[in-house]
């Protein structure tokens, strides 16, 4: 049997491996911030930091928006990792189901599981959506879909379905609105709201100078 440590360390070099040709904003280094951001939170929690470091490891595992929105591949693929290190069955099961349930999937859908581990897990990864990575990481998959940069004709739609939710190819700056800048209100834990709202606070910055920049104002 592996120690904690060294089941951890096995599951950083999947990771590693796995991800290696990943689009930027959901790579390996996506994993390791949110692994470090889940380690930072945890100290002021009361988790199973054993669950918390496989969740934030395994959580974009297989992220639907890159496999044809097929939602069952990253539970899938981390169960069999897990079972093949010999993960006890329990603790298998925790971390599927945070890895089913992390991922913002438009305004009106709710969880169907909840746990502390998944607070911190979530609250991490939704980290990695704000402030400066955040900005980067949403022009980068923007780029990789290769939609505008903006349209000012096309208004964001704060209440789409999940399904529309995923379809969606709206300029990137729309993305803001209808996820990004409503993260801050939907943190689970204290830690994690106190980083999102100085990450909220740049983000909106930005928006003010890109506005002002498309309008030739300064």
């Amino acid at each position: 049997m592996y120690t904690s440590e060294e089941i951890i360390e096995k599951t950083k070099d999947f990771v590693k491996i796995t991800l290696e040709n990943a689009e930027g904003g959901h790579d390996w280094f996506h994993i390791e911030r949110v692994y470090k951001n889940a380690l930072l939170i945890s100290k002021k929690e009361n988790v199973d930091l054993f669950i918390v470091s496989l969740g934030a490891l395994l959580h974009d595992i297989a992220d639907s928006k890159f496999h044809n929105g097929d939602e069952s591949i990253g539970p899938q693929k981390a169960r069999a990792f897990l079972l093949d290190i010999n993960v006890d069955s329990e603790a298998i099961e925790h971390v599927v189901k945070i890895i089913e349930n992390i991922s913002f999937k438009g305004g009106n859908v709710s969880q169907n599981f909840s746990s502390a581990e998944l607070d911190v897990v979530q609250d991490a990864d939704r980290l990695d959506a704000l402030g400066a990575i955040g900005i980067a990481r949403t022009f980068n998959y923007g780029g990789f879909k290769n939609r505008k940069l903006y349209d000012p004709s096309i208004e964001p739609d704060l209440n789409m379905n999940k399904e529309a939710y995923k379809a969606s190819k709206a300029p990137t700056i729309n993305h803001f609105y209808e996820k990004l800048l409503l993260l801050k209100n939907r943190m689970n834990t204290k830690t994690g709201t106190q980083i999102a709202i100085k990450r909220h606070n740049y983000m909106k910055s930005f928006l003010q100078q890109f506005y002002s920049e498309w309008n030739g104002e300064h």
